[in-house]
């Protein structure tokens, strides 16, 4: 088994997303970092969490990166960060013909019109509203948000 450290990045506030998705994007690049996991918490403001091999991993993927502000000095015992990355199992309340915002992936913050809900593989079929030809898209359930409901 690898021994992996967590460490918490400082990021610019409001910007988490923005730096899990530039290392996100990095480490795909760079296949000879050892980074395991990127961790943004809801709720956390100016910190997410990196699973990495050692500290100079770590300090290797988020370096140039937009908006990280660093490490901070000693690594995150598990214990601490456990409660904010256990699985909770919640029913989506999706049904076709709902309107939703995408909050992940390429088309984030797009709206998009629900086709067809597979609830056994958690994912759903979308058309983009603002696209000039509309296209099927898969998406998991939880990378949209309900924002209007089809009137029964």
């Amino acid at each position: 088994m690898v021994e992996t450290h967590i460490f918490a990045v400082r990021t610019a506030a409001n910007r988490e997303d923005q730096v899990a998705d530039f290392l996100s994007s990095k480490i795909r690049r760079e296949t000879k970092l050892e980074v395991y996991s990127i961790v943004k918490p809801h709720g956390m403001r100016g910190y997410i969490f990196m699973e990495a091999g050692s500290r100079e991993d770590a300090e290797s993927a988020i370096k140039g990166v937009p908006y990280a502000r660093g490490l901070l000095p000693s690594e995150i015992p598990y214990p601490e960060i456990e409660h904010m990355l256990e699985q909770v199992r919640v029913e989506m309340n999706i049904k076709k013909g709902d309107i939703v915002e995408l909050i992940s992936g390429p088309f984030k913050r797009e709206n998009a019109k629900v086709i067809r809900v597979n609830k056994q593989k958690e994912d759903i079929v979308v058309e983009l509203l603002e696209a000039a030809v509309p296209i099927p898209i898969t998406v998991k359930m939880d990378a949209v948000k309900v924002i209007r409901r089809e009137e029964e």
